[in-house]
């Protein structure tokens, strides 16, 4: 079985979304070998570090946080596009259609299946670095995805969406109870049907996981 660590590693150089001083984890130690027997460290870092799930209060003022997180997503079936070849800084609605008219399935199997994930691979995989241009889901792809009753939808991006006042790429997807994964690495990871393994921390009352 090949697997795929689509996951950031959480270091103090790592990108961090308009490369915020305040948003670079920061690890200190608190005891160590030289003043004592043990060596502890500790670490700060933001909740929209990395790889991460934002959840509805990121963006919704009365929206759910992790405490109402449903185990059952942990493991998901998924399905990862293709879009490095777009050609344009947006996932728009026509983009995601033209994928599903790709891919029909036989009568009967929807394209998107229900409880599933979706993840956007896009050029933003082979870049390094943070960058302001980079690609996102634009509110009509968002809003066709709202209408396939998934579970989750990711980026290869620290942000799902930029420049759109408001967040409405956030605001349809969360309002409808979809998740949004983001910061992933998916250079390795070719287009096709996978099984998604979500291993978030357990954290209380939170926007982000």
């Amino acid at each position: 079985m090949l697997l795929h660590d689509i996951s950031s590693t959480i270091a103090p150089d790592m990108p961090v979304y308009k490369n915020r001083d305040e948003k670079r984890p920061r690890f200190t130690v608190s005891r160590d070998h030289i003043s004592g027997t043990i060596h502890e460290g500790r670490l700060d870092f933001d909740l929209h570090s990395g790889t991460h799930i934002d959840l509805p209060l990121h963006v919704l003022p009365q929206g759910e946080t992790s405490d109402t997180w449903n185990s059952k997503h942990v493991l998901t079936r998924c399905r990862v596009l293709d879009f490095s070849s777009l050609g344009a800084d947006r996932i728009r609605a026509g983009d995601l259609q033209q994928k599903e008219h790709e891919g029909r399935l036989p009568e009967g199997k929807p394209f998107f299946e229900a409880d599933s994930t979706v993840l956007l691979k896009t050029t933003n995989s082979a870049r390094q670095h943070f960058d302001f241009t980079f690609v996102f889901l634009e509110k009509s792809g968002a809003e066709f995805l709202a209408q396939k009753n998934i579970a989750g939808v990711g980026i290869d991006a620290l942000g799902i969406e930029r420049e759109q006042e408001g967040h409405p790429t956030h605001q349809v997807l969360l309002r409808k109870g979809i998740w949004i994964l983001e910061g992933l690495l998916l250079s390795a990871v070719a287009e096709g049907n996978y099984i998604l393994a979500l291993m978030p921390l357990k954290i209380a009352g939170v926007e982000a996981l």
